[in-house]
């Protein structure tokens, strides 16, 4: 059996990060916006919006150095699943618990840059920025 994701895409919103209450363990959630190889009908392309869970110290570096906007390669696998809200309805989520996550593009705005403090989690700062000027973001 294999269950085995890879996608690139857009941060939608910032990472947000929180602290399990049992054992402390940090976790991190983003949503990434990934384009459809196809056009539509009026001639764009869509998007899935696709929930993205990070734990352990990789969710403390996308917590830490990813934002809205930021093109990122996530690896993992895909889960589901369901639990029962306030009011008794079964509740489903489809999400991809990821065990990789390469920064694609550089950081702005000053700081400390992102990909050059990640070198012992494999995601290597030798690389070739994508040369994306399109400006059609779903988001």
């Amino acid at each position: 059996m294999l269950n085995k994701v890879c996608l690139v895409g857009r941060l939608t919103r910032d990472p947000e990060m929180r602290f399990l209450p049992e054992s402390g363990t940090p976790v991190t959630t983003f949503t990434l916006a990934v384009n459809r190889n196809f056009k539509n009908k009026q001639g764009n392309r869509d998007a899935d919006f696709i929930p993205i869970v990070v734990w352990r110290k990789l969710a403390e570096l996308c917590a830490n150095y990813l934002s809205k906007g930021r093109l990122v390669a996530v690896a993992g696998r895909i889960q589901t699943r369901s639990w029962e809200d306030e009011a008794g309805k079964r509740r489903y989520i489809t999400e991809v618990v990821a065990d990789e996550v390469t920064f694609l593009d550089k950081a702005t705005g000053g700081g400390n840059d992102a990909v050059s403090s990640q070198e012992d989690y494999g995601i290597d700062d030798d690389f070739l920025p994508i040369d994306d000027d399109n400006k059609d973001l779903p988001f």
